[in-house]
């Protein structure tokens, strides 16, 4: 194999295809990326053997062929190198190594067999359809936070995807991780009817979110039973599903949460974070006194000492004093595009609701805390 490739092109499929790969690993071939250089085209994949990513990018190749090379040293070569360099690679069959050279710079990399390298299963993904970039990029952004990283409940550690059983034109996105429940709601795309529920992986989520930015076109999805595929530009991401059963996550939205409470959302999103500066770190503890008008949020530390803070609200129910984990609160409003949040309560023991006043697609429970 031997090809010339512009720096920045190589080093932007490199920023993908290595952040796939695992820093440590019991299998060596696993740290390596394959380069595949046929005609004008350089294909990188690089796999866990649950994720697979495959990006082509052009590149003049003198000598089709394929090597293997360590993909975060690589990588770092690449990012190295002055911008606007031309980077030759080329194998060196005597002594199983692929040599990198950019201007006076020379690198010999070990190469591992191309045989060795793991290709992905291939197979049928019957189910297809296209999702806008922005409709993507807001399901994940106003879900991922709450993935579990518990890995005992490995069916909570991603992203539950379904149709709904009520309104059969609706898809759903549900992430959970006990404490905290996010439901994003919009438009089933065409070709998706027949979408049963499946689980998403979270590495495979940030790896998607982190190529959604790159792309103004619409992302095509293919699943099957198994996998998901996501197909964007020159890049194929394909992952295998978390194999389990989703909760029955209706059952913990509470349908009798009528004591309201609006706010602007910066505003309340600023209080709670000054407030919580003072809770301890490890509970980040923030309690919310409700009463007409006005609410009062506290934070107390054997420490640090107290705060407090006051705000104007819109509610007129009974008063209510509650208490929430503050990185779930600041989580929550972060989501939250509109001016107002509107939250829900029943009382200091139940869940609660918070919505963006104006986007009923989106919904949160949030458990409370004893402060």
């Amino acid at each position: 194999m031997k090809l010339t490739i512009e720096r920045s092109a190589l080093l932007k499929a490199l920023a993908h295809v290595q952040s796939v790969v695992e820093r440590r690993n019991t299998i060596p071939i696993l740290a390596n990326v394959m380069l595949d250089a046929q005609e004008t085209t350089l294909a990188l994949t690089a796999t866990d053997m649950d994720l697979t990513i495959n990006e082509h990018v052009a590149a003049d190749i003198q000598q089709p062929g394929k090597a293997t090379a360590p993909a975060h040293t690589l990588y770092d070569i690449a990012r190295k190198l002055p911008e606007g360099s031309q980077v030759s690679l080329e194998t060196d069959a005597d002594s199983n190594q692929l040599v990198v050279r950019a201007g006076r710079s020379r690198f010999a990399l070990g190469s591992l067999p191309t045989e060795d390298f793991p290709l992905p299963s291939s197979g049928d993904l019957p189910i297809r359809f296209s999702m806008e970039v922005g409709n993507l990029r807001g399901l994940i952004d106003r879900t991922r936070f709450a993935i579990s990283t518990e890995e005992t409940r490995y069916y909570l550690n991603g992203i539950y995807l379904h149709v709904t059983g009520d309104d059969p034109s609706v898809m759903r996105a549900v992430a959970t991780d006990g404490h905290r429940l996010a439901r994003v709601e919009m438009g089933l795309p065409d070709g998706a009817a027949k979408l049963a529920g499946i689980i998403i992986p979270r590495k495979a989520i940030n790896e998607v979110r982190k190529l959604v930015d790159e792309v103004d076109e619409s992302v095509e999805i293919g699943l099957s039973e198994t996998r998901i595929q996501f197909s964007l530009d020159h890049i194929t991401l394909t992952s295998k599903l978390i194999d389990g059963t989703f909760p029955d996550y209706e059952r913990v939205i509470p349908t009798n949460n009528e004591k309201i409470m609006k706010v602007p959302c910066g505003l309340f999103a600023s209080a709670v974070d000054r407030v919580a500066t003072i809770s301890t770190e490890k509970s980040r503890a923030v309690k919310l006194a409700v009463g007409e008008g006005n609410l009062t949020l506290t934070a107390n530390s054997p420490d640090a000492g107290n705060a407090r803070e006051e705000l104007e609200v819109d509610y007129d129910d009974d008063a209510l004093e509650i208490g929430f984990n503050a990185r779930y609160l600041l989580d929550i409003t972060q989501q939250v595009e509109g001016d107002d949040v509107e939250v829900a309560f029943a009382d200091p023991a139940s869940p609660t609701i918070v919505r963006d006043a104006g986007d009923a697609s989106a919904l949160y429970v949030l458990m409370p805390m004893r402060v």
